[in-house]
């Protein structure tokens, strides 16, 4: 088995060894064992952090990546672990763009807006938003 210091496992994903030493601290990686003060790493460390940094790139919290390695029956497969993870992520995405998307359909309603004073801009926004909680509440209701 190889052991690596943690500037050869840095430079291997393309991250700075502090990075490193963060991940451990937060408790998604586990710490490794050390040699003269130093901390070794096997080759697994590297493909563990691989997960890490892609996770991170899609969008998943340190409190999900902690899941995805430590919140699961040890026979949980990795598909298994990804399912779950995924379909909460994929689901929040959703939300994220209908909100993403409700802003942009007022972002351009505000960019030709006819008003000739805040107040009266204000006065439409103060009836949507009267609107908006009627709808929610009845939607609320029916839920």
């Amino acid at each position: 088995m190889s052991v690596l210091t943690i500037s050869e496992v840095a430079r291997q994903v393309g991250v700075k060894p502090s990075a490193i030493r963060y991940y451990e601290q937060v408790g998604v990686l586990r710490r490794p064992e050390r040699l003269s003060g130093q901390r070794r790493y096997d080759e697994g460390a590297a493909y563990r952090l691989a997960v890490v940094v892609r996770a991170r790139q899609l969008g998943f919290t340190l409190d999900e990546i902690r899941e995805l390695f430590f919140g699961f029956r040890t026979t949980a497969t990795a598909s298994d672990r990804w399912k779950a993870l995924t379909e909460r992520k994929l689901a929040e995405l959703e939300e994220t763009m209908q909100r993403i998307r409700a802003m942009q359909d007022v972002l351009r309603r505000l960019n030709s807006c006819p008003c000739d004073a805040l107040e009266r801009c204000g006065r439409g926004m103060l009836q949507r938003l009267r609107e908006e909680r009627v709808l929610n509440r009845r939607s609320a209701r029916r839920g």
